[in-house]
């Protein structure tokens, strides 16, 4: 059975940090580039970071830059969005998404939620004062 079981969302102020968790069953990450969507509030779900072991490519939204990062964990087949200097647009569920890697450029599917394979739940994170 395949599942993508998220963690680590919740409140924090604006300037702080969260660690979201994505641990990954039913599927290796050697196969399939995963990566986070979010969607806030009334708007549409949105790519924020994706990563291909298997072709090395990778996906980060402009405003991830200096804040977010993503990375894998081999032996825990699993994901982590490491954010920082989080501000209150940033506020949203967060979804661990996985699609299965092609040759080159697995993380462009990351453009659009259309072409995901598997989804988490979502966690929700929320920045406020």
């Amino acid at each position: 059975e395949v599942q993508l079981a998220e963690s680590g969302g919740g409140w924090v102020q604006p300037g702080g940090s969260l660690s979201l968790s994505c641990v990954v069953s039913g599927f290796t990450l050697d196969d399939y580039a995963i990566g986070w969507f979010r969607q806030a509030p009334g708007q549409e779900r949105e790519g924020v970071s994706c990563f291909s072991r298997r072709d090395g490519s990778s996906y980060n939204a402009d405003y991830t830059e200096g804040r977010f990062t993503i990375s894998t964990d081999n032996a825990k087949n699993s994901a982590s969005l490491q954010m920082r200097f989080l501000k209150p647009g940033d506020t949203g569920v967060y979804y661990c998404a996985a699609v299965r890697s092609t040759m080159w450029g697995s993380c462009n599917a990351f453009l659009s939620s259309a072409g995901m394979d598997y989804w988490g739940k979502g966690t929700l994170v929320t920045v406020s004062s």
